[in-house]
């Protein structure tokens, strides 16, 4: 029933405000989430799956009589749009960048009325990413990220700062500033004319293949490709903007970059 404060049947359709909810010990108001959301393991056996990323099972959610939606950027409009058309409340949110994240964290709380417990973690995460970025000595390597292989697609914001609070530099932050994947292509020659020191790659929930990245013309000509610096980050944790990224994904970078 819409209207109701502090909702208590919520559905969230991307995994970082899964996660948020867990962490705010909130999560007995999930009853459906994200067929990605994995984090914390157990979400996997506790609550029913009613979408993907840009498509959902509008009938299951309606049948699940949430009093909130909550969902992520314009990739789900359409499906938000047919569910406020159902009468039911949503908030979509758009974070891009660390900030957004901290605001995302701040703002599921109040929307479950605990305000001084999403404080307390947002807190705790802007003290964590201070306290390592100012720990960082020594030259920076510069760092190209790969969201995705064909094309090419260059990292989103958090991923940009979290590089920069790992110690690194990314060559490409003026791309980073663009929210749509399209606007993030790179081509071959500019990365190559980069020449990146570590490759960090996450395919957006396909497995990486570093002998695909290395072996592409020319490349061998990048320092990363030259020292066999291409690494992994799995998808979960770098390409949510939401608690993972800001814990595990940037341990990811950090354990890269400083072995």
């Amino acid at each position: 029933m819409a209207g109701r404060f502090p909702p208590s049947r919520i559905v969230c359709l991307t995994e970082e405000t899964v996660e948020t909810l867990y962490l705010l010990g909130e999560q007995d108001r999930i009853v459906g989430v994200s067929g990605y959301a994995v984090r914390p393991p157990q979400v996997r056996r506790e609550k029913p799956r009613v979408s993907a990323f840009t498509s959902a099972d509008i009938p299951k959610i309606l049948a699940l009589e949430p009093d909130l939606v909550l969902t992520f950027s314009d990739l789900q409009a359409e499906i938000a749009m047919s569910l406020v058309k159902a009468g039911i409340e949503v908030h979509a949110f758009n974070q891009r960048d660390i900030a957004g994240i901290l605001s995302m964290i701040r703002t599921v709380g109040a929307l479950v009325g605990a305000l001084e417990k999403a404080e307390a973690l947002a807190l705790s995460y802007e003290k964590r990413l201070g306290d390592i970025a100012s720990r960082v000595r020594g030259p920076r390597p510069r760092i190209y990220f790969e969201e995705w292989d064909e094309p090419m697609i260059s990292g989103i914001g958090w991923v940009s700062e979290l590089i920069r609070i790992a110690g690194g530099d990314d060559v490409f932050p003026h791309k980073a500033r663009e929210k749509a994947a399209a606007d993030r292509i790179v081509t071959s020659d500019e990365v190559i004319a980069a020449a990146p020191d570590v490759i960090l790659a996450s395919w957006c929930g396909k497995k990486v293949v570093p002998a695909r990245i290395s072996g592409r013309p020319e490349w061998e000509r990048i320092p990363a490709v030259r020292e066999g610096r291409i690494v992994e980050i799995k998808s979960p944790l770098i390409l949510q903007p939401g608690p993972a990224a800001l814990t595990d994904g940037l341990d990811a970078i950090l354990q890269t970059l400083w072995p």
